[in-house]
């Protein structure tokens, strides 16, 4: 059970005088602030000279911050090693893919797998947590800053000699390697693991394999990195450890997050893209599905760079968004920044106080926020999330099938935003789940866009279905072996002799004039997809017009006691948004999923329980108002005044928390 929320900010000291160090935590103390992250960029400032460490500053700040009544989280900082950790050793940096070493500056230009850079890491990260892990007021453990957030996978001599240690170890023999990856095209089969090259520079395209598994393997060697330093810190400091991630950056998160003990992620999505913010509520919350997230970054009015800025939020919108994040399963909500930067590349980004010392552009949004985290806060402490029953797969190892055979446009992120919007809008409570979590409790699952399922993931959702769960598999799921060739078996693989269906065709559909009728719509069909013809399943979905008409892209097979339904194709277009809304209503009504409807469009129903009542969250996002229909009585937690059963009005971005009897 929580013990309270944060509502907290990221913090410089070392940038700033210790005048305005003490002036700026005690206007953070006055409008409510308790929680800072501090360190995550400062390495050459406790360590200016190699082998140099000071570490007093922080150890001063942390006090004064917790003699304020403000918490701290301690970043490590190497996100920006120091100038003479990169001066005069250039095969210490990054190389990207075109073959070009990084230089110093930024951020993120080393390389992590770099042994010289594992060990100045693990000196700078074990001196702070002896000297910091166990002082009053540090309650958690940053690692680094947004783990290849600007960088992918690096393609440095250091990089190449682990690669060919990682191919090794997982094939064995490069034998087994050139029959997985079927090397015989274009004569590349290799006799030596050594000869296996990194995804660099070449006439036109690598082998897909080739450039998927060197996808895994850096991502496998960023979550090796976090592990190591989780490790450091754990000798040394009790409180939990975490890292800022995103669905954005280079990483598996699932993976990343198995060694730490919270997941915290950044988010910067605008005012007008409010379901990508959800989205992440509903993703990061199952990273750690036993622990509280946090966010740990996201902006008081609006992002910026001296590349560009976006727009403030609308007044209103902040206190939205942190009633929504508190109501998902947070435990915090953090901004970037707290006073503006007067230099470096980050100065048009908003923030809490000016350079000058003046409110921000969102200086009152920020108050609202604090006004809204202390009028919920006894609710929130008092209920949890309730779990959904209806879930999405998402997946970071489907993202590097994706970024490898992306047809030209294919984002995992954008498609899987596309599918959450849908869902989004049937008012159906949901969570996106990591591929190796539980589907236990769930009684609708939709697995879009995984290209290969792992026979683990394959056998818990078909014994999801035979104990009657709903599965729906698509588009351009399970067409794609683990080593990112296509299936000889079927067009689905192993999973087609599950589902009474034969793959006939497989083909983007872009471009071709196709259309897809299912549950009374007719609409577009787009992106690459799988022709289905019905052996024992029943057709659902009916091509019109193109290469393949009368042919079908939906059928649902019963299986135990439930269904497994194909998608083979993406609805485009309004109406193919409307498609999908009928095909999720349809299923989601015979698998009995419970519904939060009526409602309009962008008002969302958070649901939590507590052990009396239940409580509904219920919070208007998009700013033009809207209502709820209550099913029975219920009474304003936050004015103790009755609520009717019926329609419940929302104003522009306002939030009302609804106590309703348990079991609603």
């Amino acid at each position: 059970m929580l013990k309270k929320l944060y509502h907290g900010t990221a913090f410089y000291p070392e940038l700033w005088s210790a005048e305005v160090v003490s002036n700026d935590i005690s206007w953070m103390e006055e409008i409510g602030i308790n929680v800072v992250r501090i360190g995550e960029f400062l390495w050459s400032t406790v360590e200016p000279q190699e082998g140099h460490i000071e570490l007093g500053l922080l150890v001063q700040v942390i006090g004064q911050l917790h003699e304020a009544g403000i918490e701290t989280i301690m970043c490590t900082p190497t996100a920006t090693p120091p100038v003479w950790y990169s001066h005069g050793h250039p095969e210490r940096l990054f190389v990207n893919t075109e073959g070009t070493r990084l230089g110093h500056g930024s951020r993120q230009h080393a390389c992590t797998n770099h042994p010289y850079f594992r060990e100045k890491a693990s000196i700078i990260t074990d001196r702070l947590a002896q000297e910091l892990g166990q002082l009053p007021g540090l309650i958690a453990w940053q690692l680094d800053n947004e783990f290849k957030a600007h960088v992918s996978a690096c393609m440095c001599d250091v990089c190449r000699d682990l690669w060919h240690e990682w191919l090794e170890q997982r094939y064995g023999q490069v034998e087994h390697l050139n029959e997985c990856w079927g090397t015989r095209v274009w004569s590349q089969s290799y006799q030596d693991f050594r000869q296996v090259p990194q995804p660099g520079p070449t006439p036109f395209l690598h082998n897909s394999s080739l450039q998927t598994m060197y996808q895994l393997f850096s991502m496998e060697k960023i979550a090796e990195f976090a592990e190591e330093q989780a490790a450091i810190i754990r000798r040394s400091s009790p409180v939990p450890v975490t890292h800022n991630s995103s669905m954005a950056f280079h990483v598996d998160n699932e993976r990343l997050f198995r060694s730490l003990d919270f997941a915290s992620y950044d988010t910067y999505a605008s005012a007008a893209h409010y379901s990508a913010y959800m989205l992440n509520c509903d993703l990061f919350r199952n990273f750690k599905p036993d622990h509280p997230f946090w966010i740990m970054e996201t902006s008081p009015s609006h992002a910026g760079s001296i590349a560009g800025s976006g727009t403030p939020h609308p007044n209103g919108y902040l206190a939205a968004e942190a009633v929504a994040a508190y109501a998902s399963g947070a435990e915090g909500f953090c901004y970037w920044l707290w006073r503006q930067q007067r230099s470096g590349c980050e100065q048009p980004h908003g923030s809490i106080v000016s350079a000058w010392g003046k409110p921000g552009i969102g200086y009152e949004n920020v108050l609202e926020a604090e006004a809204a985290r202390k009028s919920i806060e006894s609710a929130i402490l008092n209920s949890r999330p309730v779990r959904a029953e209806a879930a999405i797969t998402y997946s970071d190892r489907a993202k590097a099938f994706l970024t490898t055979e992306s047809h030209g446009k294919l984002r995992h992120r954008g498609l899987v935003s596309l599918v959450y919007d849908v869902m989004l809008q049937t008012g159906m409570h949901r969570d996106l789940i990591p591929e190796g979590a539980s589907m236990a409790g769930y009684k609708l699952l939709w697995t879009p866009f995984v290209p290969h399922l792992s026979s683990d993931y394959m056998n818990q959702a078909l014994a999801f279905v035979d104990n009657g769960g709903i599965w729906i598999v698509g588009p351009m799921t399970a067409v794609r072996t683990e080593e990112h060739t296509v299936p000889t078996n079927a067009g689905l693989g192993d999973l087609e002799k599950f589902t009474g269906a034969e793959t006939i065709f497989t083909y983007d559909m872009d471009g071709t004039g196709t259309l897809g009728e299912a549950f009374g719509v007719t609409a577009p069909l787009s992106l690459w997809s799988t022709v289905f013809k019905p052996v024992e399943a029943v057709s659902m979905g009916t091509l019109l017009g193109g290469p393949s008409p009368g042919m079908s892209f939906l059928t649902e097979y019963r299986r135990g006691l439930g269904k497994l339904v194909l998608l083979g194709s993406m609805p485009a277009e309004e109406e193919g948004s409307e498609m999908l809304e009928q095909i999720l209503i349809h299923y989601g009504q015979e698998a009995n999923v419970k519904r939060l409807l009526p409602f309009t469009q962008g008002t969302i129903v958070i649901p939590r329980k507590s052990h009396h009542e239940d409580l509904w969250v219920i919070i208007n996002m998009n700013g033009q108002g809207g209502s709820v229909t209550l099913p029975m009585n219920g009474t304003d937690k936050l004015t103790g005044v009755s609520i009717s059963a019926g329609n419940l009005v929302v104003k522009p971005y306002e939030y009302r928390l609804i106590a309703l009897p348990a079991g609603v």
